[in-house]
C-alpha cells in the first residue's frame, strides 16, 4: 500500500523527504528552545512506534526465513529514501530531548539491527531482512544526529544569558 503510493509518485519522493526532514528539524528546534522535553519525548515515541510498526506489518503473508546480505551502497531508489527516513524523526527528536544525539544514533543503529534480526527469524510477520535496510536506517540515524547537534548548538546560543560589560 505505502510502497505502491511511493512508486506511483516517485518524482515527489525526494523533495517530500527533504521537506519532511526540514519540518521535523524545525519542530525539534522550536520544542528545544521552549524546553518542551516531554513533547520531544512523546513525539519521539510516536515516531518510533510508527517506524517499528511499518517494519513488522505483514505485506502479503508469510515470507521465507532469510536475510539478504549485501555489501553495496544503494543510494538510489525509493526504498533507499524510505529506509533513511524510517527512524530519522524519532532519532532526531529523542537525540534533542536527551541532549545526546550521537549516543541515540548508535542505539537506533542497534535497534535497526534488532528489527532486521526479528524479520529474519520470525516468518509469521511476512518480512525478510536485508543488511542494506539496516545500513540505510543507520545513515538516517547519523543524519538525525548531525541535525540534532546543530539544533542543540543553535538552542544553546539562544538560552545563554547576555553578558554586560561595565
Amino acid at each position: 500500500m505505502i510502497s505502491t503510493f511511493l512508486v506511483e509518485h516517485a518524482a515527489l519522493v525526494p523533495p517530500a523527504f527533504w521537506i519532511a526532514v526540514a519540518l521535523v528539524a524545525v519542530l525539534a528546534l522550536l520544542l528545544h528552545r521552549r524546553r518542551a522535553r516531554r513533547a520531544l519525548l512523546v513525539l519521539a515515541a510516536l515516531a518510533f512506534a510508527g517506524g517499528i510498526g511499518l517494519t513488522m506489518f505483514p505485506p502479503d503473508g508469510v515470507s521465507p526465513v532469510f536475510c539478504t546480505v549485501q555489501f553495496s551502497v544503494p543510494f538510489d531508489g525509493i526504498d533507499t529514501l524510505a529506509n533513511v527516513a524510517l527512524l530519522l524523526p524519532g532519532t532526531l527528536l529523542l537525540g534533542v530531548a536527551l541532549g545526546r544525539p550521537l549516543a541515540v544514533a548508535a542505539a537506533v543503529s542497534g535497534l535497526s539491527a534488532l528489527i532486521e534480526l526479528v524479520q529474519a527469524t520470525v516468518p509469521s510477520i511476512g518480512r525478510s531482512c536485508d543488511t542494506n535496510d539496516w545500513f540505510m536506517n543507520t545513515i538516517g540515524a547519523v543524519l538525525a544526529a548531525l541535525l540534532g547537534l546543530v539544533i542543540l548548538r543553535l538552542g544553546g546560543r539562544r538560552d545563554r544569558p547576555i553578558s554586560r560589560r561595565a
